[in-house]
């Protein structure tokens, strides 16, 4: 399903086979690449690569940023250069806060009649004109016994529609981005279907994704690989760290590092930084609860399973948080164990791959396009 964005960006460009490709995903506090080629049929890790924001704007690593177009193609060309990444060929995440994803019912018609019904369902949901978006539409196929408090008849007469909106004046920026960085990308894609490509196997049930970023937490529901459910947290990582500083007086610098070595401090420290992160944690997961609880009653199914993602994923007591307020298995995501790469690597990938989820994915995609 994750293809069905291809008619947003028309493809202008498309990797000859054996060619490297890679994913970039631009977040709020930093951007992380990953470089993949395709080798007997497998997926290789090149080399990968993140760098903080914050001090582009003259801020801490690790703060949340809003950068400019010059300042994004700076950055840009900076990690290119670390990473030592060798193609231009990629793909690039669209944030979902500057992004709609929503999924609709609608009557069972011709496609023909779909066409022109889509849009006009979509502007209830979309708060600017139509015309000032790129829409995309994709039917959700049906599954039997979908829901018992529904008679067949019932079923059979309507369809659930997928819908995702992108701002044009977005495209337009990474369209720029990327051009003044000498870079081709074929397609940009809403970050939440690279985060599931990366982290979802062939999991089956109702399952959660929860990629806590350092400005917000994005929560994904999918089943039998459809995206049934989105939703944006306003909280992230960063407001732990914002406490901490607040707390212990401290720098947004010690703040981070304190967060990152949180679990080696002082015993005192360590219980302080806990409630903290209980805090925030308490938040999110709530949330993620009240998209799982709202799925469950309306489907009368249950949600098996949980993957946590992103930098906010790696904190200590994070998965046992989450699964301790949403009472459901939760794991941490490894989108590097989907990749070969050299056995030295493994510890670290598997440490640092929940930060990586969206370029994973993004890389993995583009890899399609070399079949």
């Amino acid at each position: 399903m994750f293809d069905f964005l291809k008619n947003i960006i028309p493809k202008s460009v498309v990797s000859s086979r054996g060619a490297s490709v890679l994913g970039i995903d631009i977040g709020s506090s930093a951007i992380k690449v990953v470089q993949l080629r395709k080798k007997d049929g497998k997926a290789v890790l090149e080399t990968y690569g993140a760098l903080a924001l914050g001090p582009y704007a003259g801020l801490e690593v690790g703060q949340a940023t809003n950068l400019d177009q010059v300042k994004i193609a700076q950055a840009l060309v900076d990690i290119i250069r670390e990473a030592k990444v060798t193609t231009k060929d990629c793909a690039i995440a669209i944030p979902l806060s500057a992004s709609l994803v929503r999924t609709i019912t609608l009557p069972r018609v011709s496609e023909k009649d779909l066409a022109t019904m889509v849009p006009i369902e979509a502007r209830k949901y979309i708060p600017v004109p139509i015309g000032e978006v790129s829409l995309d539409w994709w039917v959700i196929p049906s599954q039997e016994f979908e829901s018992e408090t529904e008679d067949d008849t019932s079923r059979a007469a309507k369809i659930d529609v997928l819908i995702a909106a992108i701002h044009n004046e977005t495209v337009e920026k990474y369209k720029l981005i990327s051009q003044s960085v000498g870079l081709a990308p074929s397609f940009y894609e809403i970050e939440l279907f690279s985060t599931v490509r990366s982290v979802l196997r062939r999991e089956m049930a109702p399952t959660l994704v929860i990629d806590i970023g350092a400005g917000a937490t994005k929560v994904s529901l999918v089943e039998r690989g459809v995206l049934k459910r989105s939703h944006h947290i306003n909280r992230g990582s960063q407001d732990i760290t914002l406490a901490i500083a607040r707390s212990f007086g401290v720098s947004i610098k010690q703040a981070e590092d304190m967060k990152r070595r949180y679990g080696t401090l002082g015993k005192t420290e360590d219980s302080a930084i806990r409630e903290l992160v209980e805090l925030t944690s308490e938040f999110i997961f709530s949330q993620a609860a009240q998209v799982a609880i709202a799925y469950e009653r309306q489907q009368n199914k249950t949600i098996k399973k949980v993957f946590l993602t992103g930098g906010g994923a790696l904190l200590k007591d994070m998965v046992s948080d989450a699964s301790d307020k949403l009472e459901i298995e939760v794991v941490k995501g490894h989108p590097f164990s989907i990749v070969e790469a050299p056995v030295f690597l493994h510890d670290i990938l598997d440490q640092a791959g929940p930060e990586f989820a969206v370029a994973i994915g993004l890389a993995l995609r583009k890899l399609e396009e070399l079949e």
